[in-house]
């Protein structure tokens, strides 16, 4: 028998015998991909859960994973909060809505010439809630519109103030649909109770109806989460102080908005999990049908009353 004359050393093979690398036929590898077992150099390879795999595996397991992660959310399956939302990637809905409050803000104060005057704005008189105009002249777009619009820098400041602390983690527990829907029915029932329960000849303004509803919510939240509530209940009884002791605030279209909020929030986190979004809508559709039925009821009542203190009717 014979020997060649230089062996490789023991346990390693012949430079000959390895194969070269899939990609890079001049490169030489004893090194394979655990998934299609194809010889791979170390720069076309990629660190995995078991082994390494090759640049092509890895493509295609990422793309595999992406199609069927869609296809997963679009059945419906997926991370759900106790509300059955997604939790969003980002926050939307609360800059978006503070942008919206700050641009009409200073639509306003540019008409009027005044940073803190706005309110001598033309947009500020025809949105601003006036139940007598919205009786006699049937401005309706004063109970919404009146939710976008402040008195004075200090007012939107405060407002927005307490729209970032208080929407951030109600948006990513609702997500985006979910708190639209309990803000804006917030904001109307706020402007409900003052147009039901206020004097009909004093105007209103101001996104309070809206926060407070979220500060009825938050505290629905944590209950239904069963935290320690003492923080949430300790703000909303100081605001609620505050609204009667400081004058000129609206404390309706406070109490309005905080127990529309709440009463929105149970809706929402303690809904059935089977047919929850159908259980959510019908609950805050009932909530909206019944604010409107107040409103058509007082609209009757304010008619006849002013129609005889202004003698405007037929």
């Amino acid at each position: 028998m014979t020997e060649p004359p230089n062996p490789p050393p023991y346990g390693q093979p012949s430079q000959q015998a390895l194969p070269g690398c899939w990609w890079h036929p001049a490169r030489q590898t004893a090194l394979r991909c655990v998934r299609c077992d194809r010889p791979a150099c170390p720069d076309c390879l990629r660190e995995a859960s078991v082994g390494h795999q090759c640049i092509d595996c890895v493509t295609s397991a990422q793309q595999h994973h992406r199609a069927q992660s869609v296809a997963y959310r679009r059945a419906g399956y997926g991370e759900r909060t106790v509300a059955g939302a997604r939790v969003p990637g980002r926050l939307v809905v609360v800059p978006l809505l503070i942008a919206v409050n700050v641009v009409v803000y200073a639509l306003t104060a540019f008409q009027a010439g005044d940073v803190m005057n706005n309110y001598l704005s033309p947009v500020f008189a025809d949105g601003v809630l006036w139940p007598e105009a919205v009786v006699l002249i049937d401005e309706w777009w004063r109970l919404l519109t009146s939710g976008f619009l402040h008195y004075g820098l200090l007012h939107l400041a405060m407002n927005m103030l307490a729209l970032w602390v208080l929407g951030r983690d109600l948006e990513m527990l609702l997500g985006r649909v979910r708190f639209l829907a309990v803000y804006f029915l917030s904001m109307f029932a706020g402007a409900v109770a003052v147009f039901v329960l206020g004097e009909p000849g004093t105007a209103t303004a101001g996104a309070s109806g809206a926060i407070y509803g979220l500060m009825g919510a938050v505290l629905v939240a944590v209950l239904r989460l069963r935290l320690n509530p003492t923080t949430a209940i300790a703000i909303i009884v100081l605001n609620v102080f505050l609204s009667m002791s400081i004058p000129n605030i609206s404390l309706l279209g406070h109490l309005g908005g905080l127990v529309a909020g709440a009463v929105a929030m149970v809706a929402m986190v303690y809904a059935p999990e089977k047919n929850r979004a159908a259980y959510q809508s019908g609950a805050l559709g009932i909530l909206a049908v019944a604010f409107v039925g107040l409103v058509v009821y007082r609209d009757a009542q304010l008619a006849e009353q002013l129609c005889t203190l202004y003698s405007v009717c037929a």
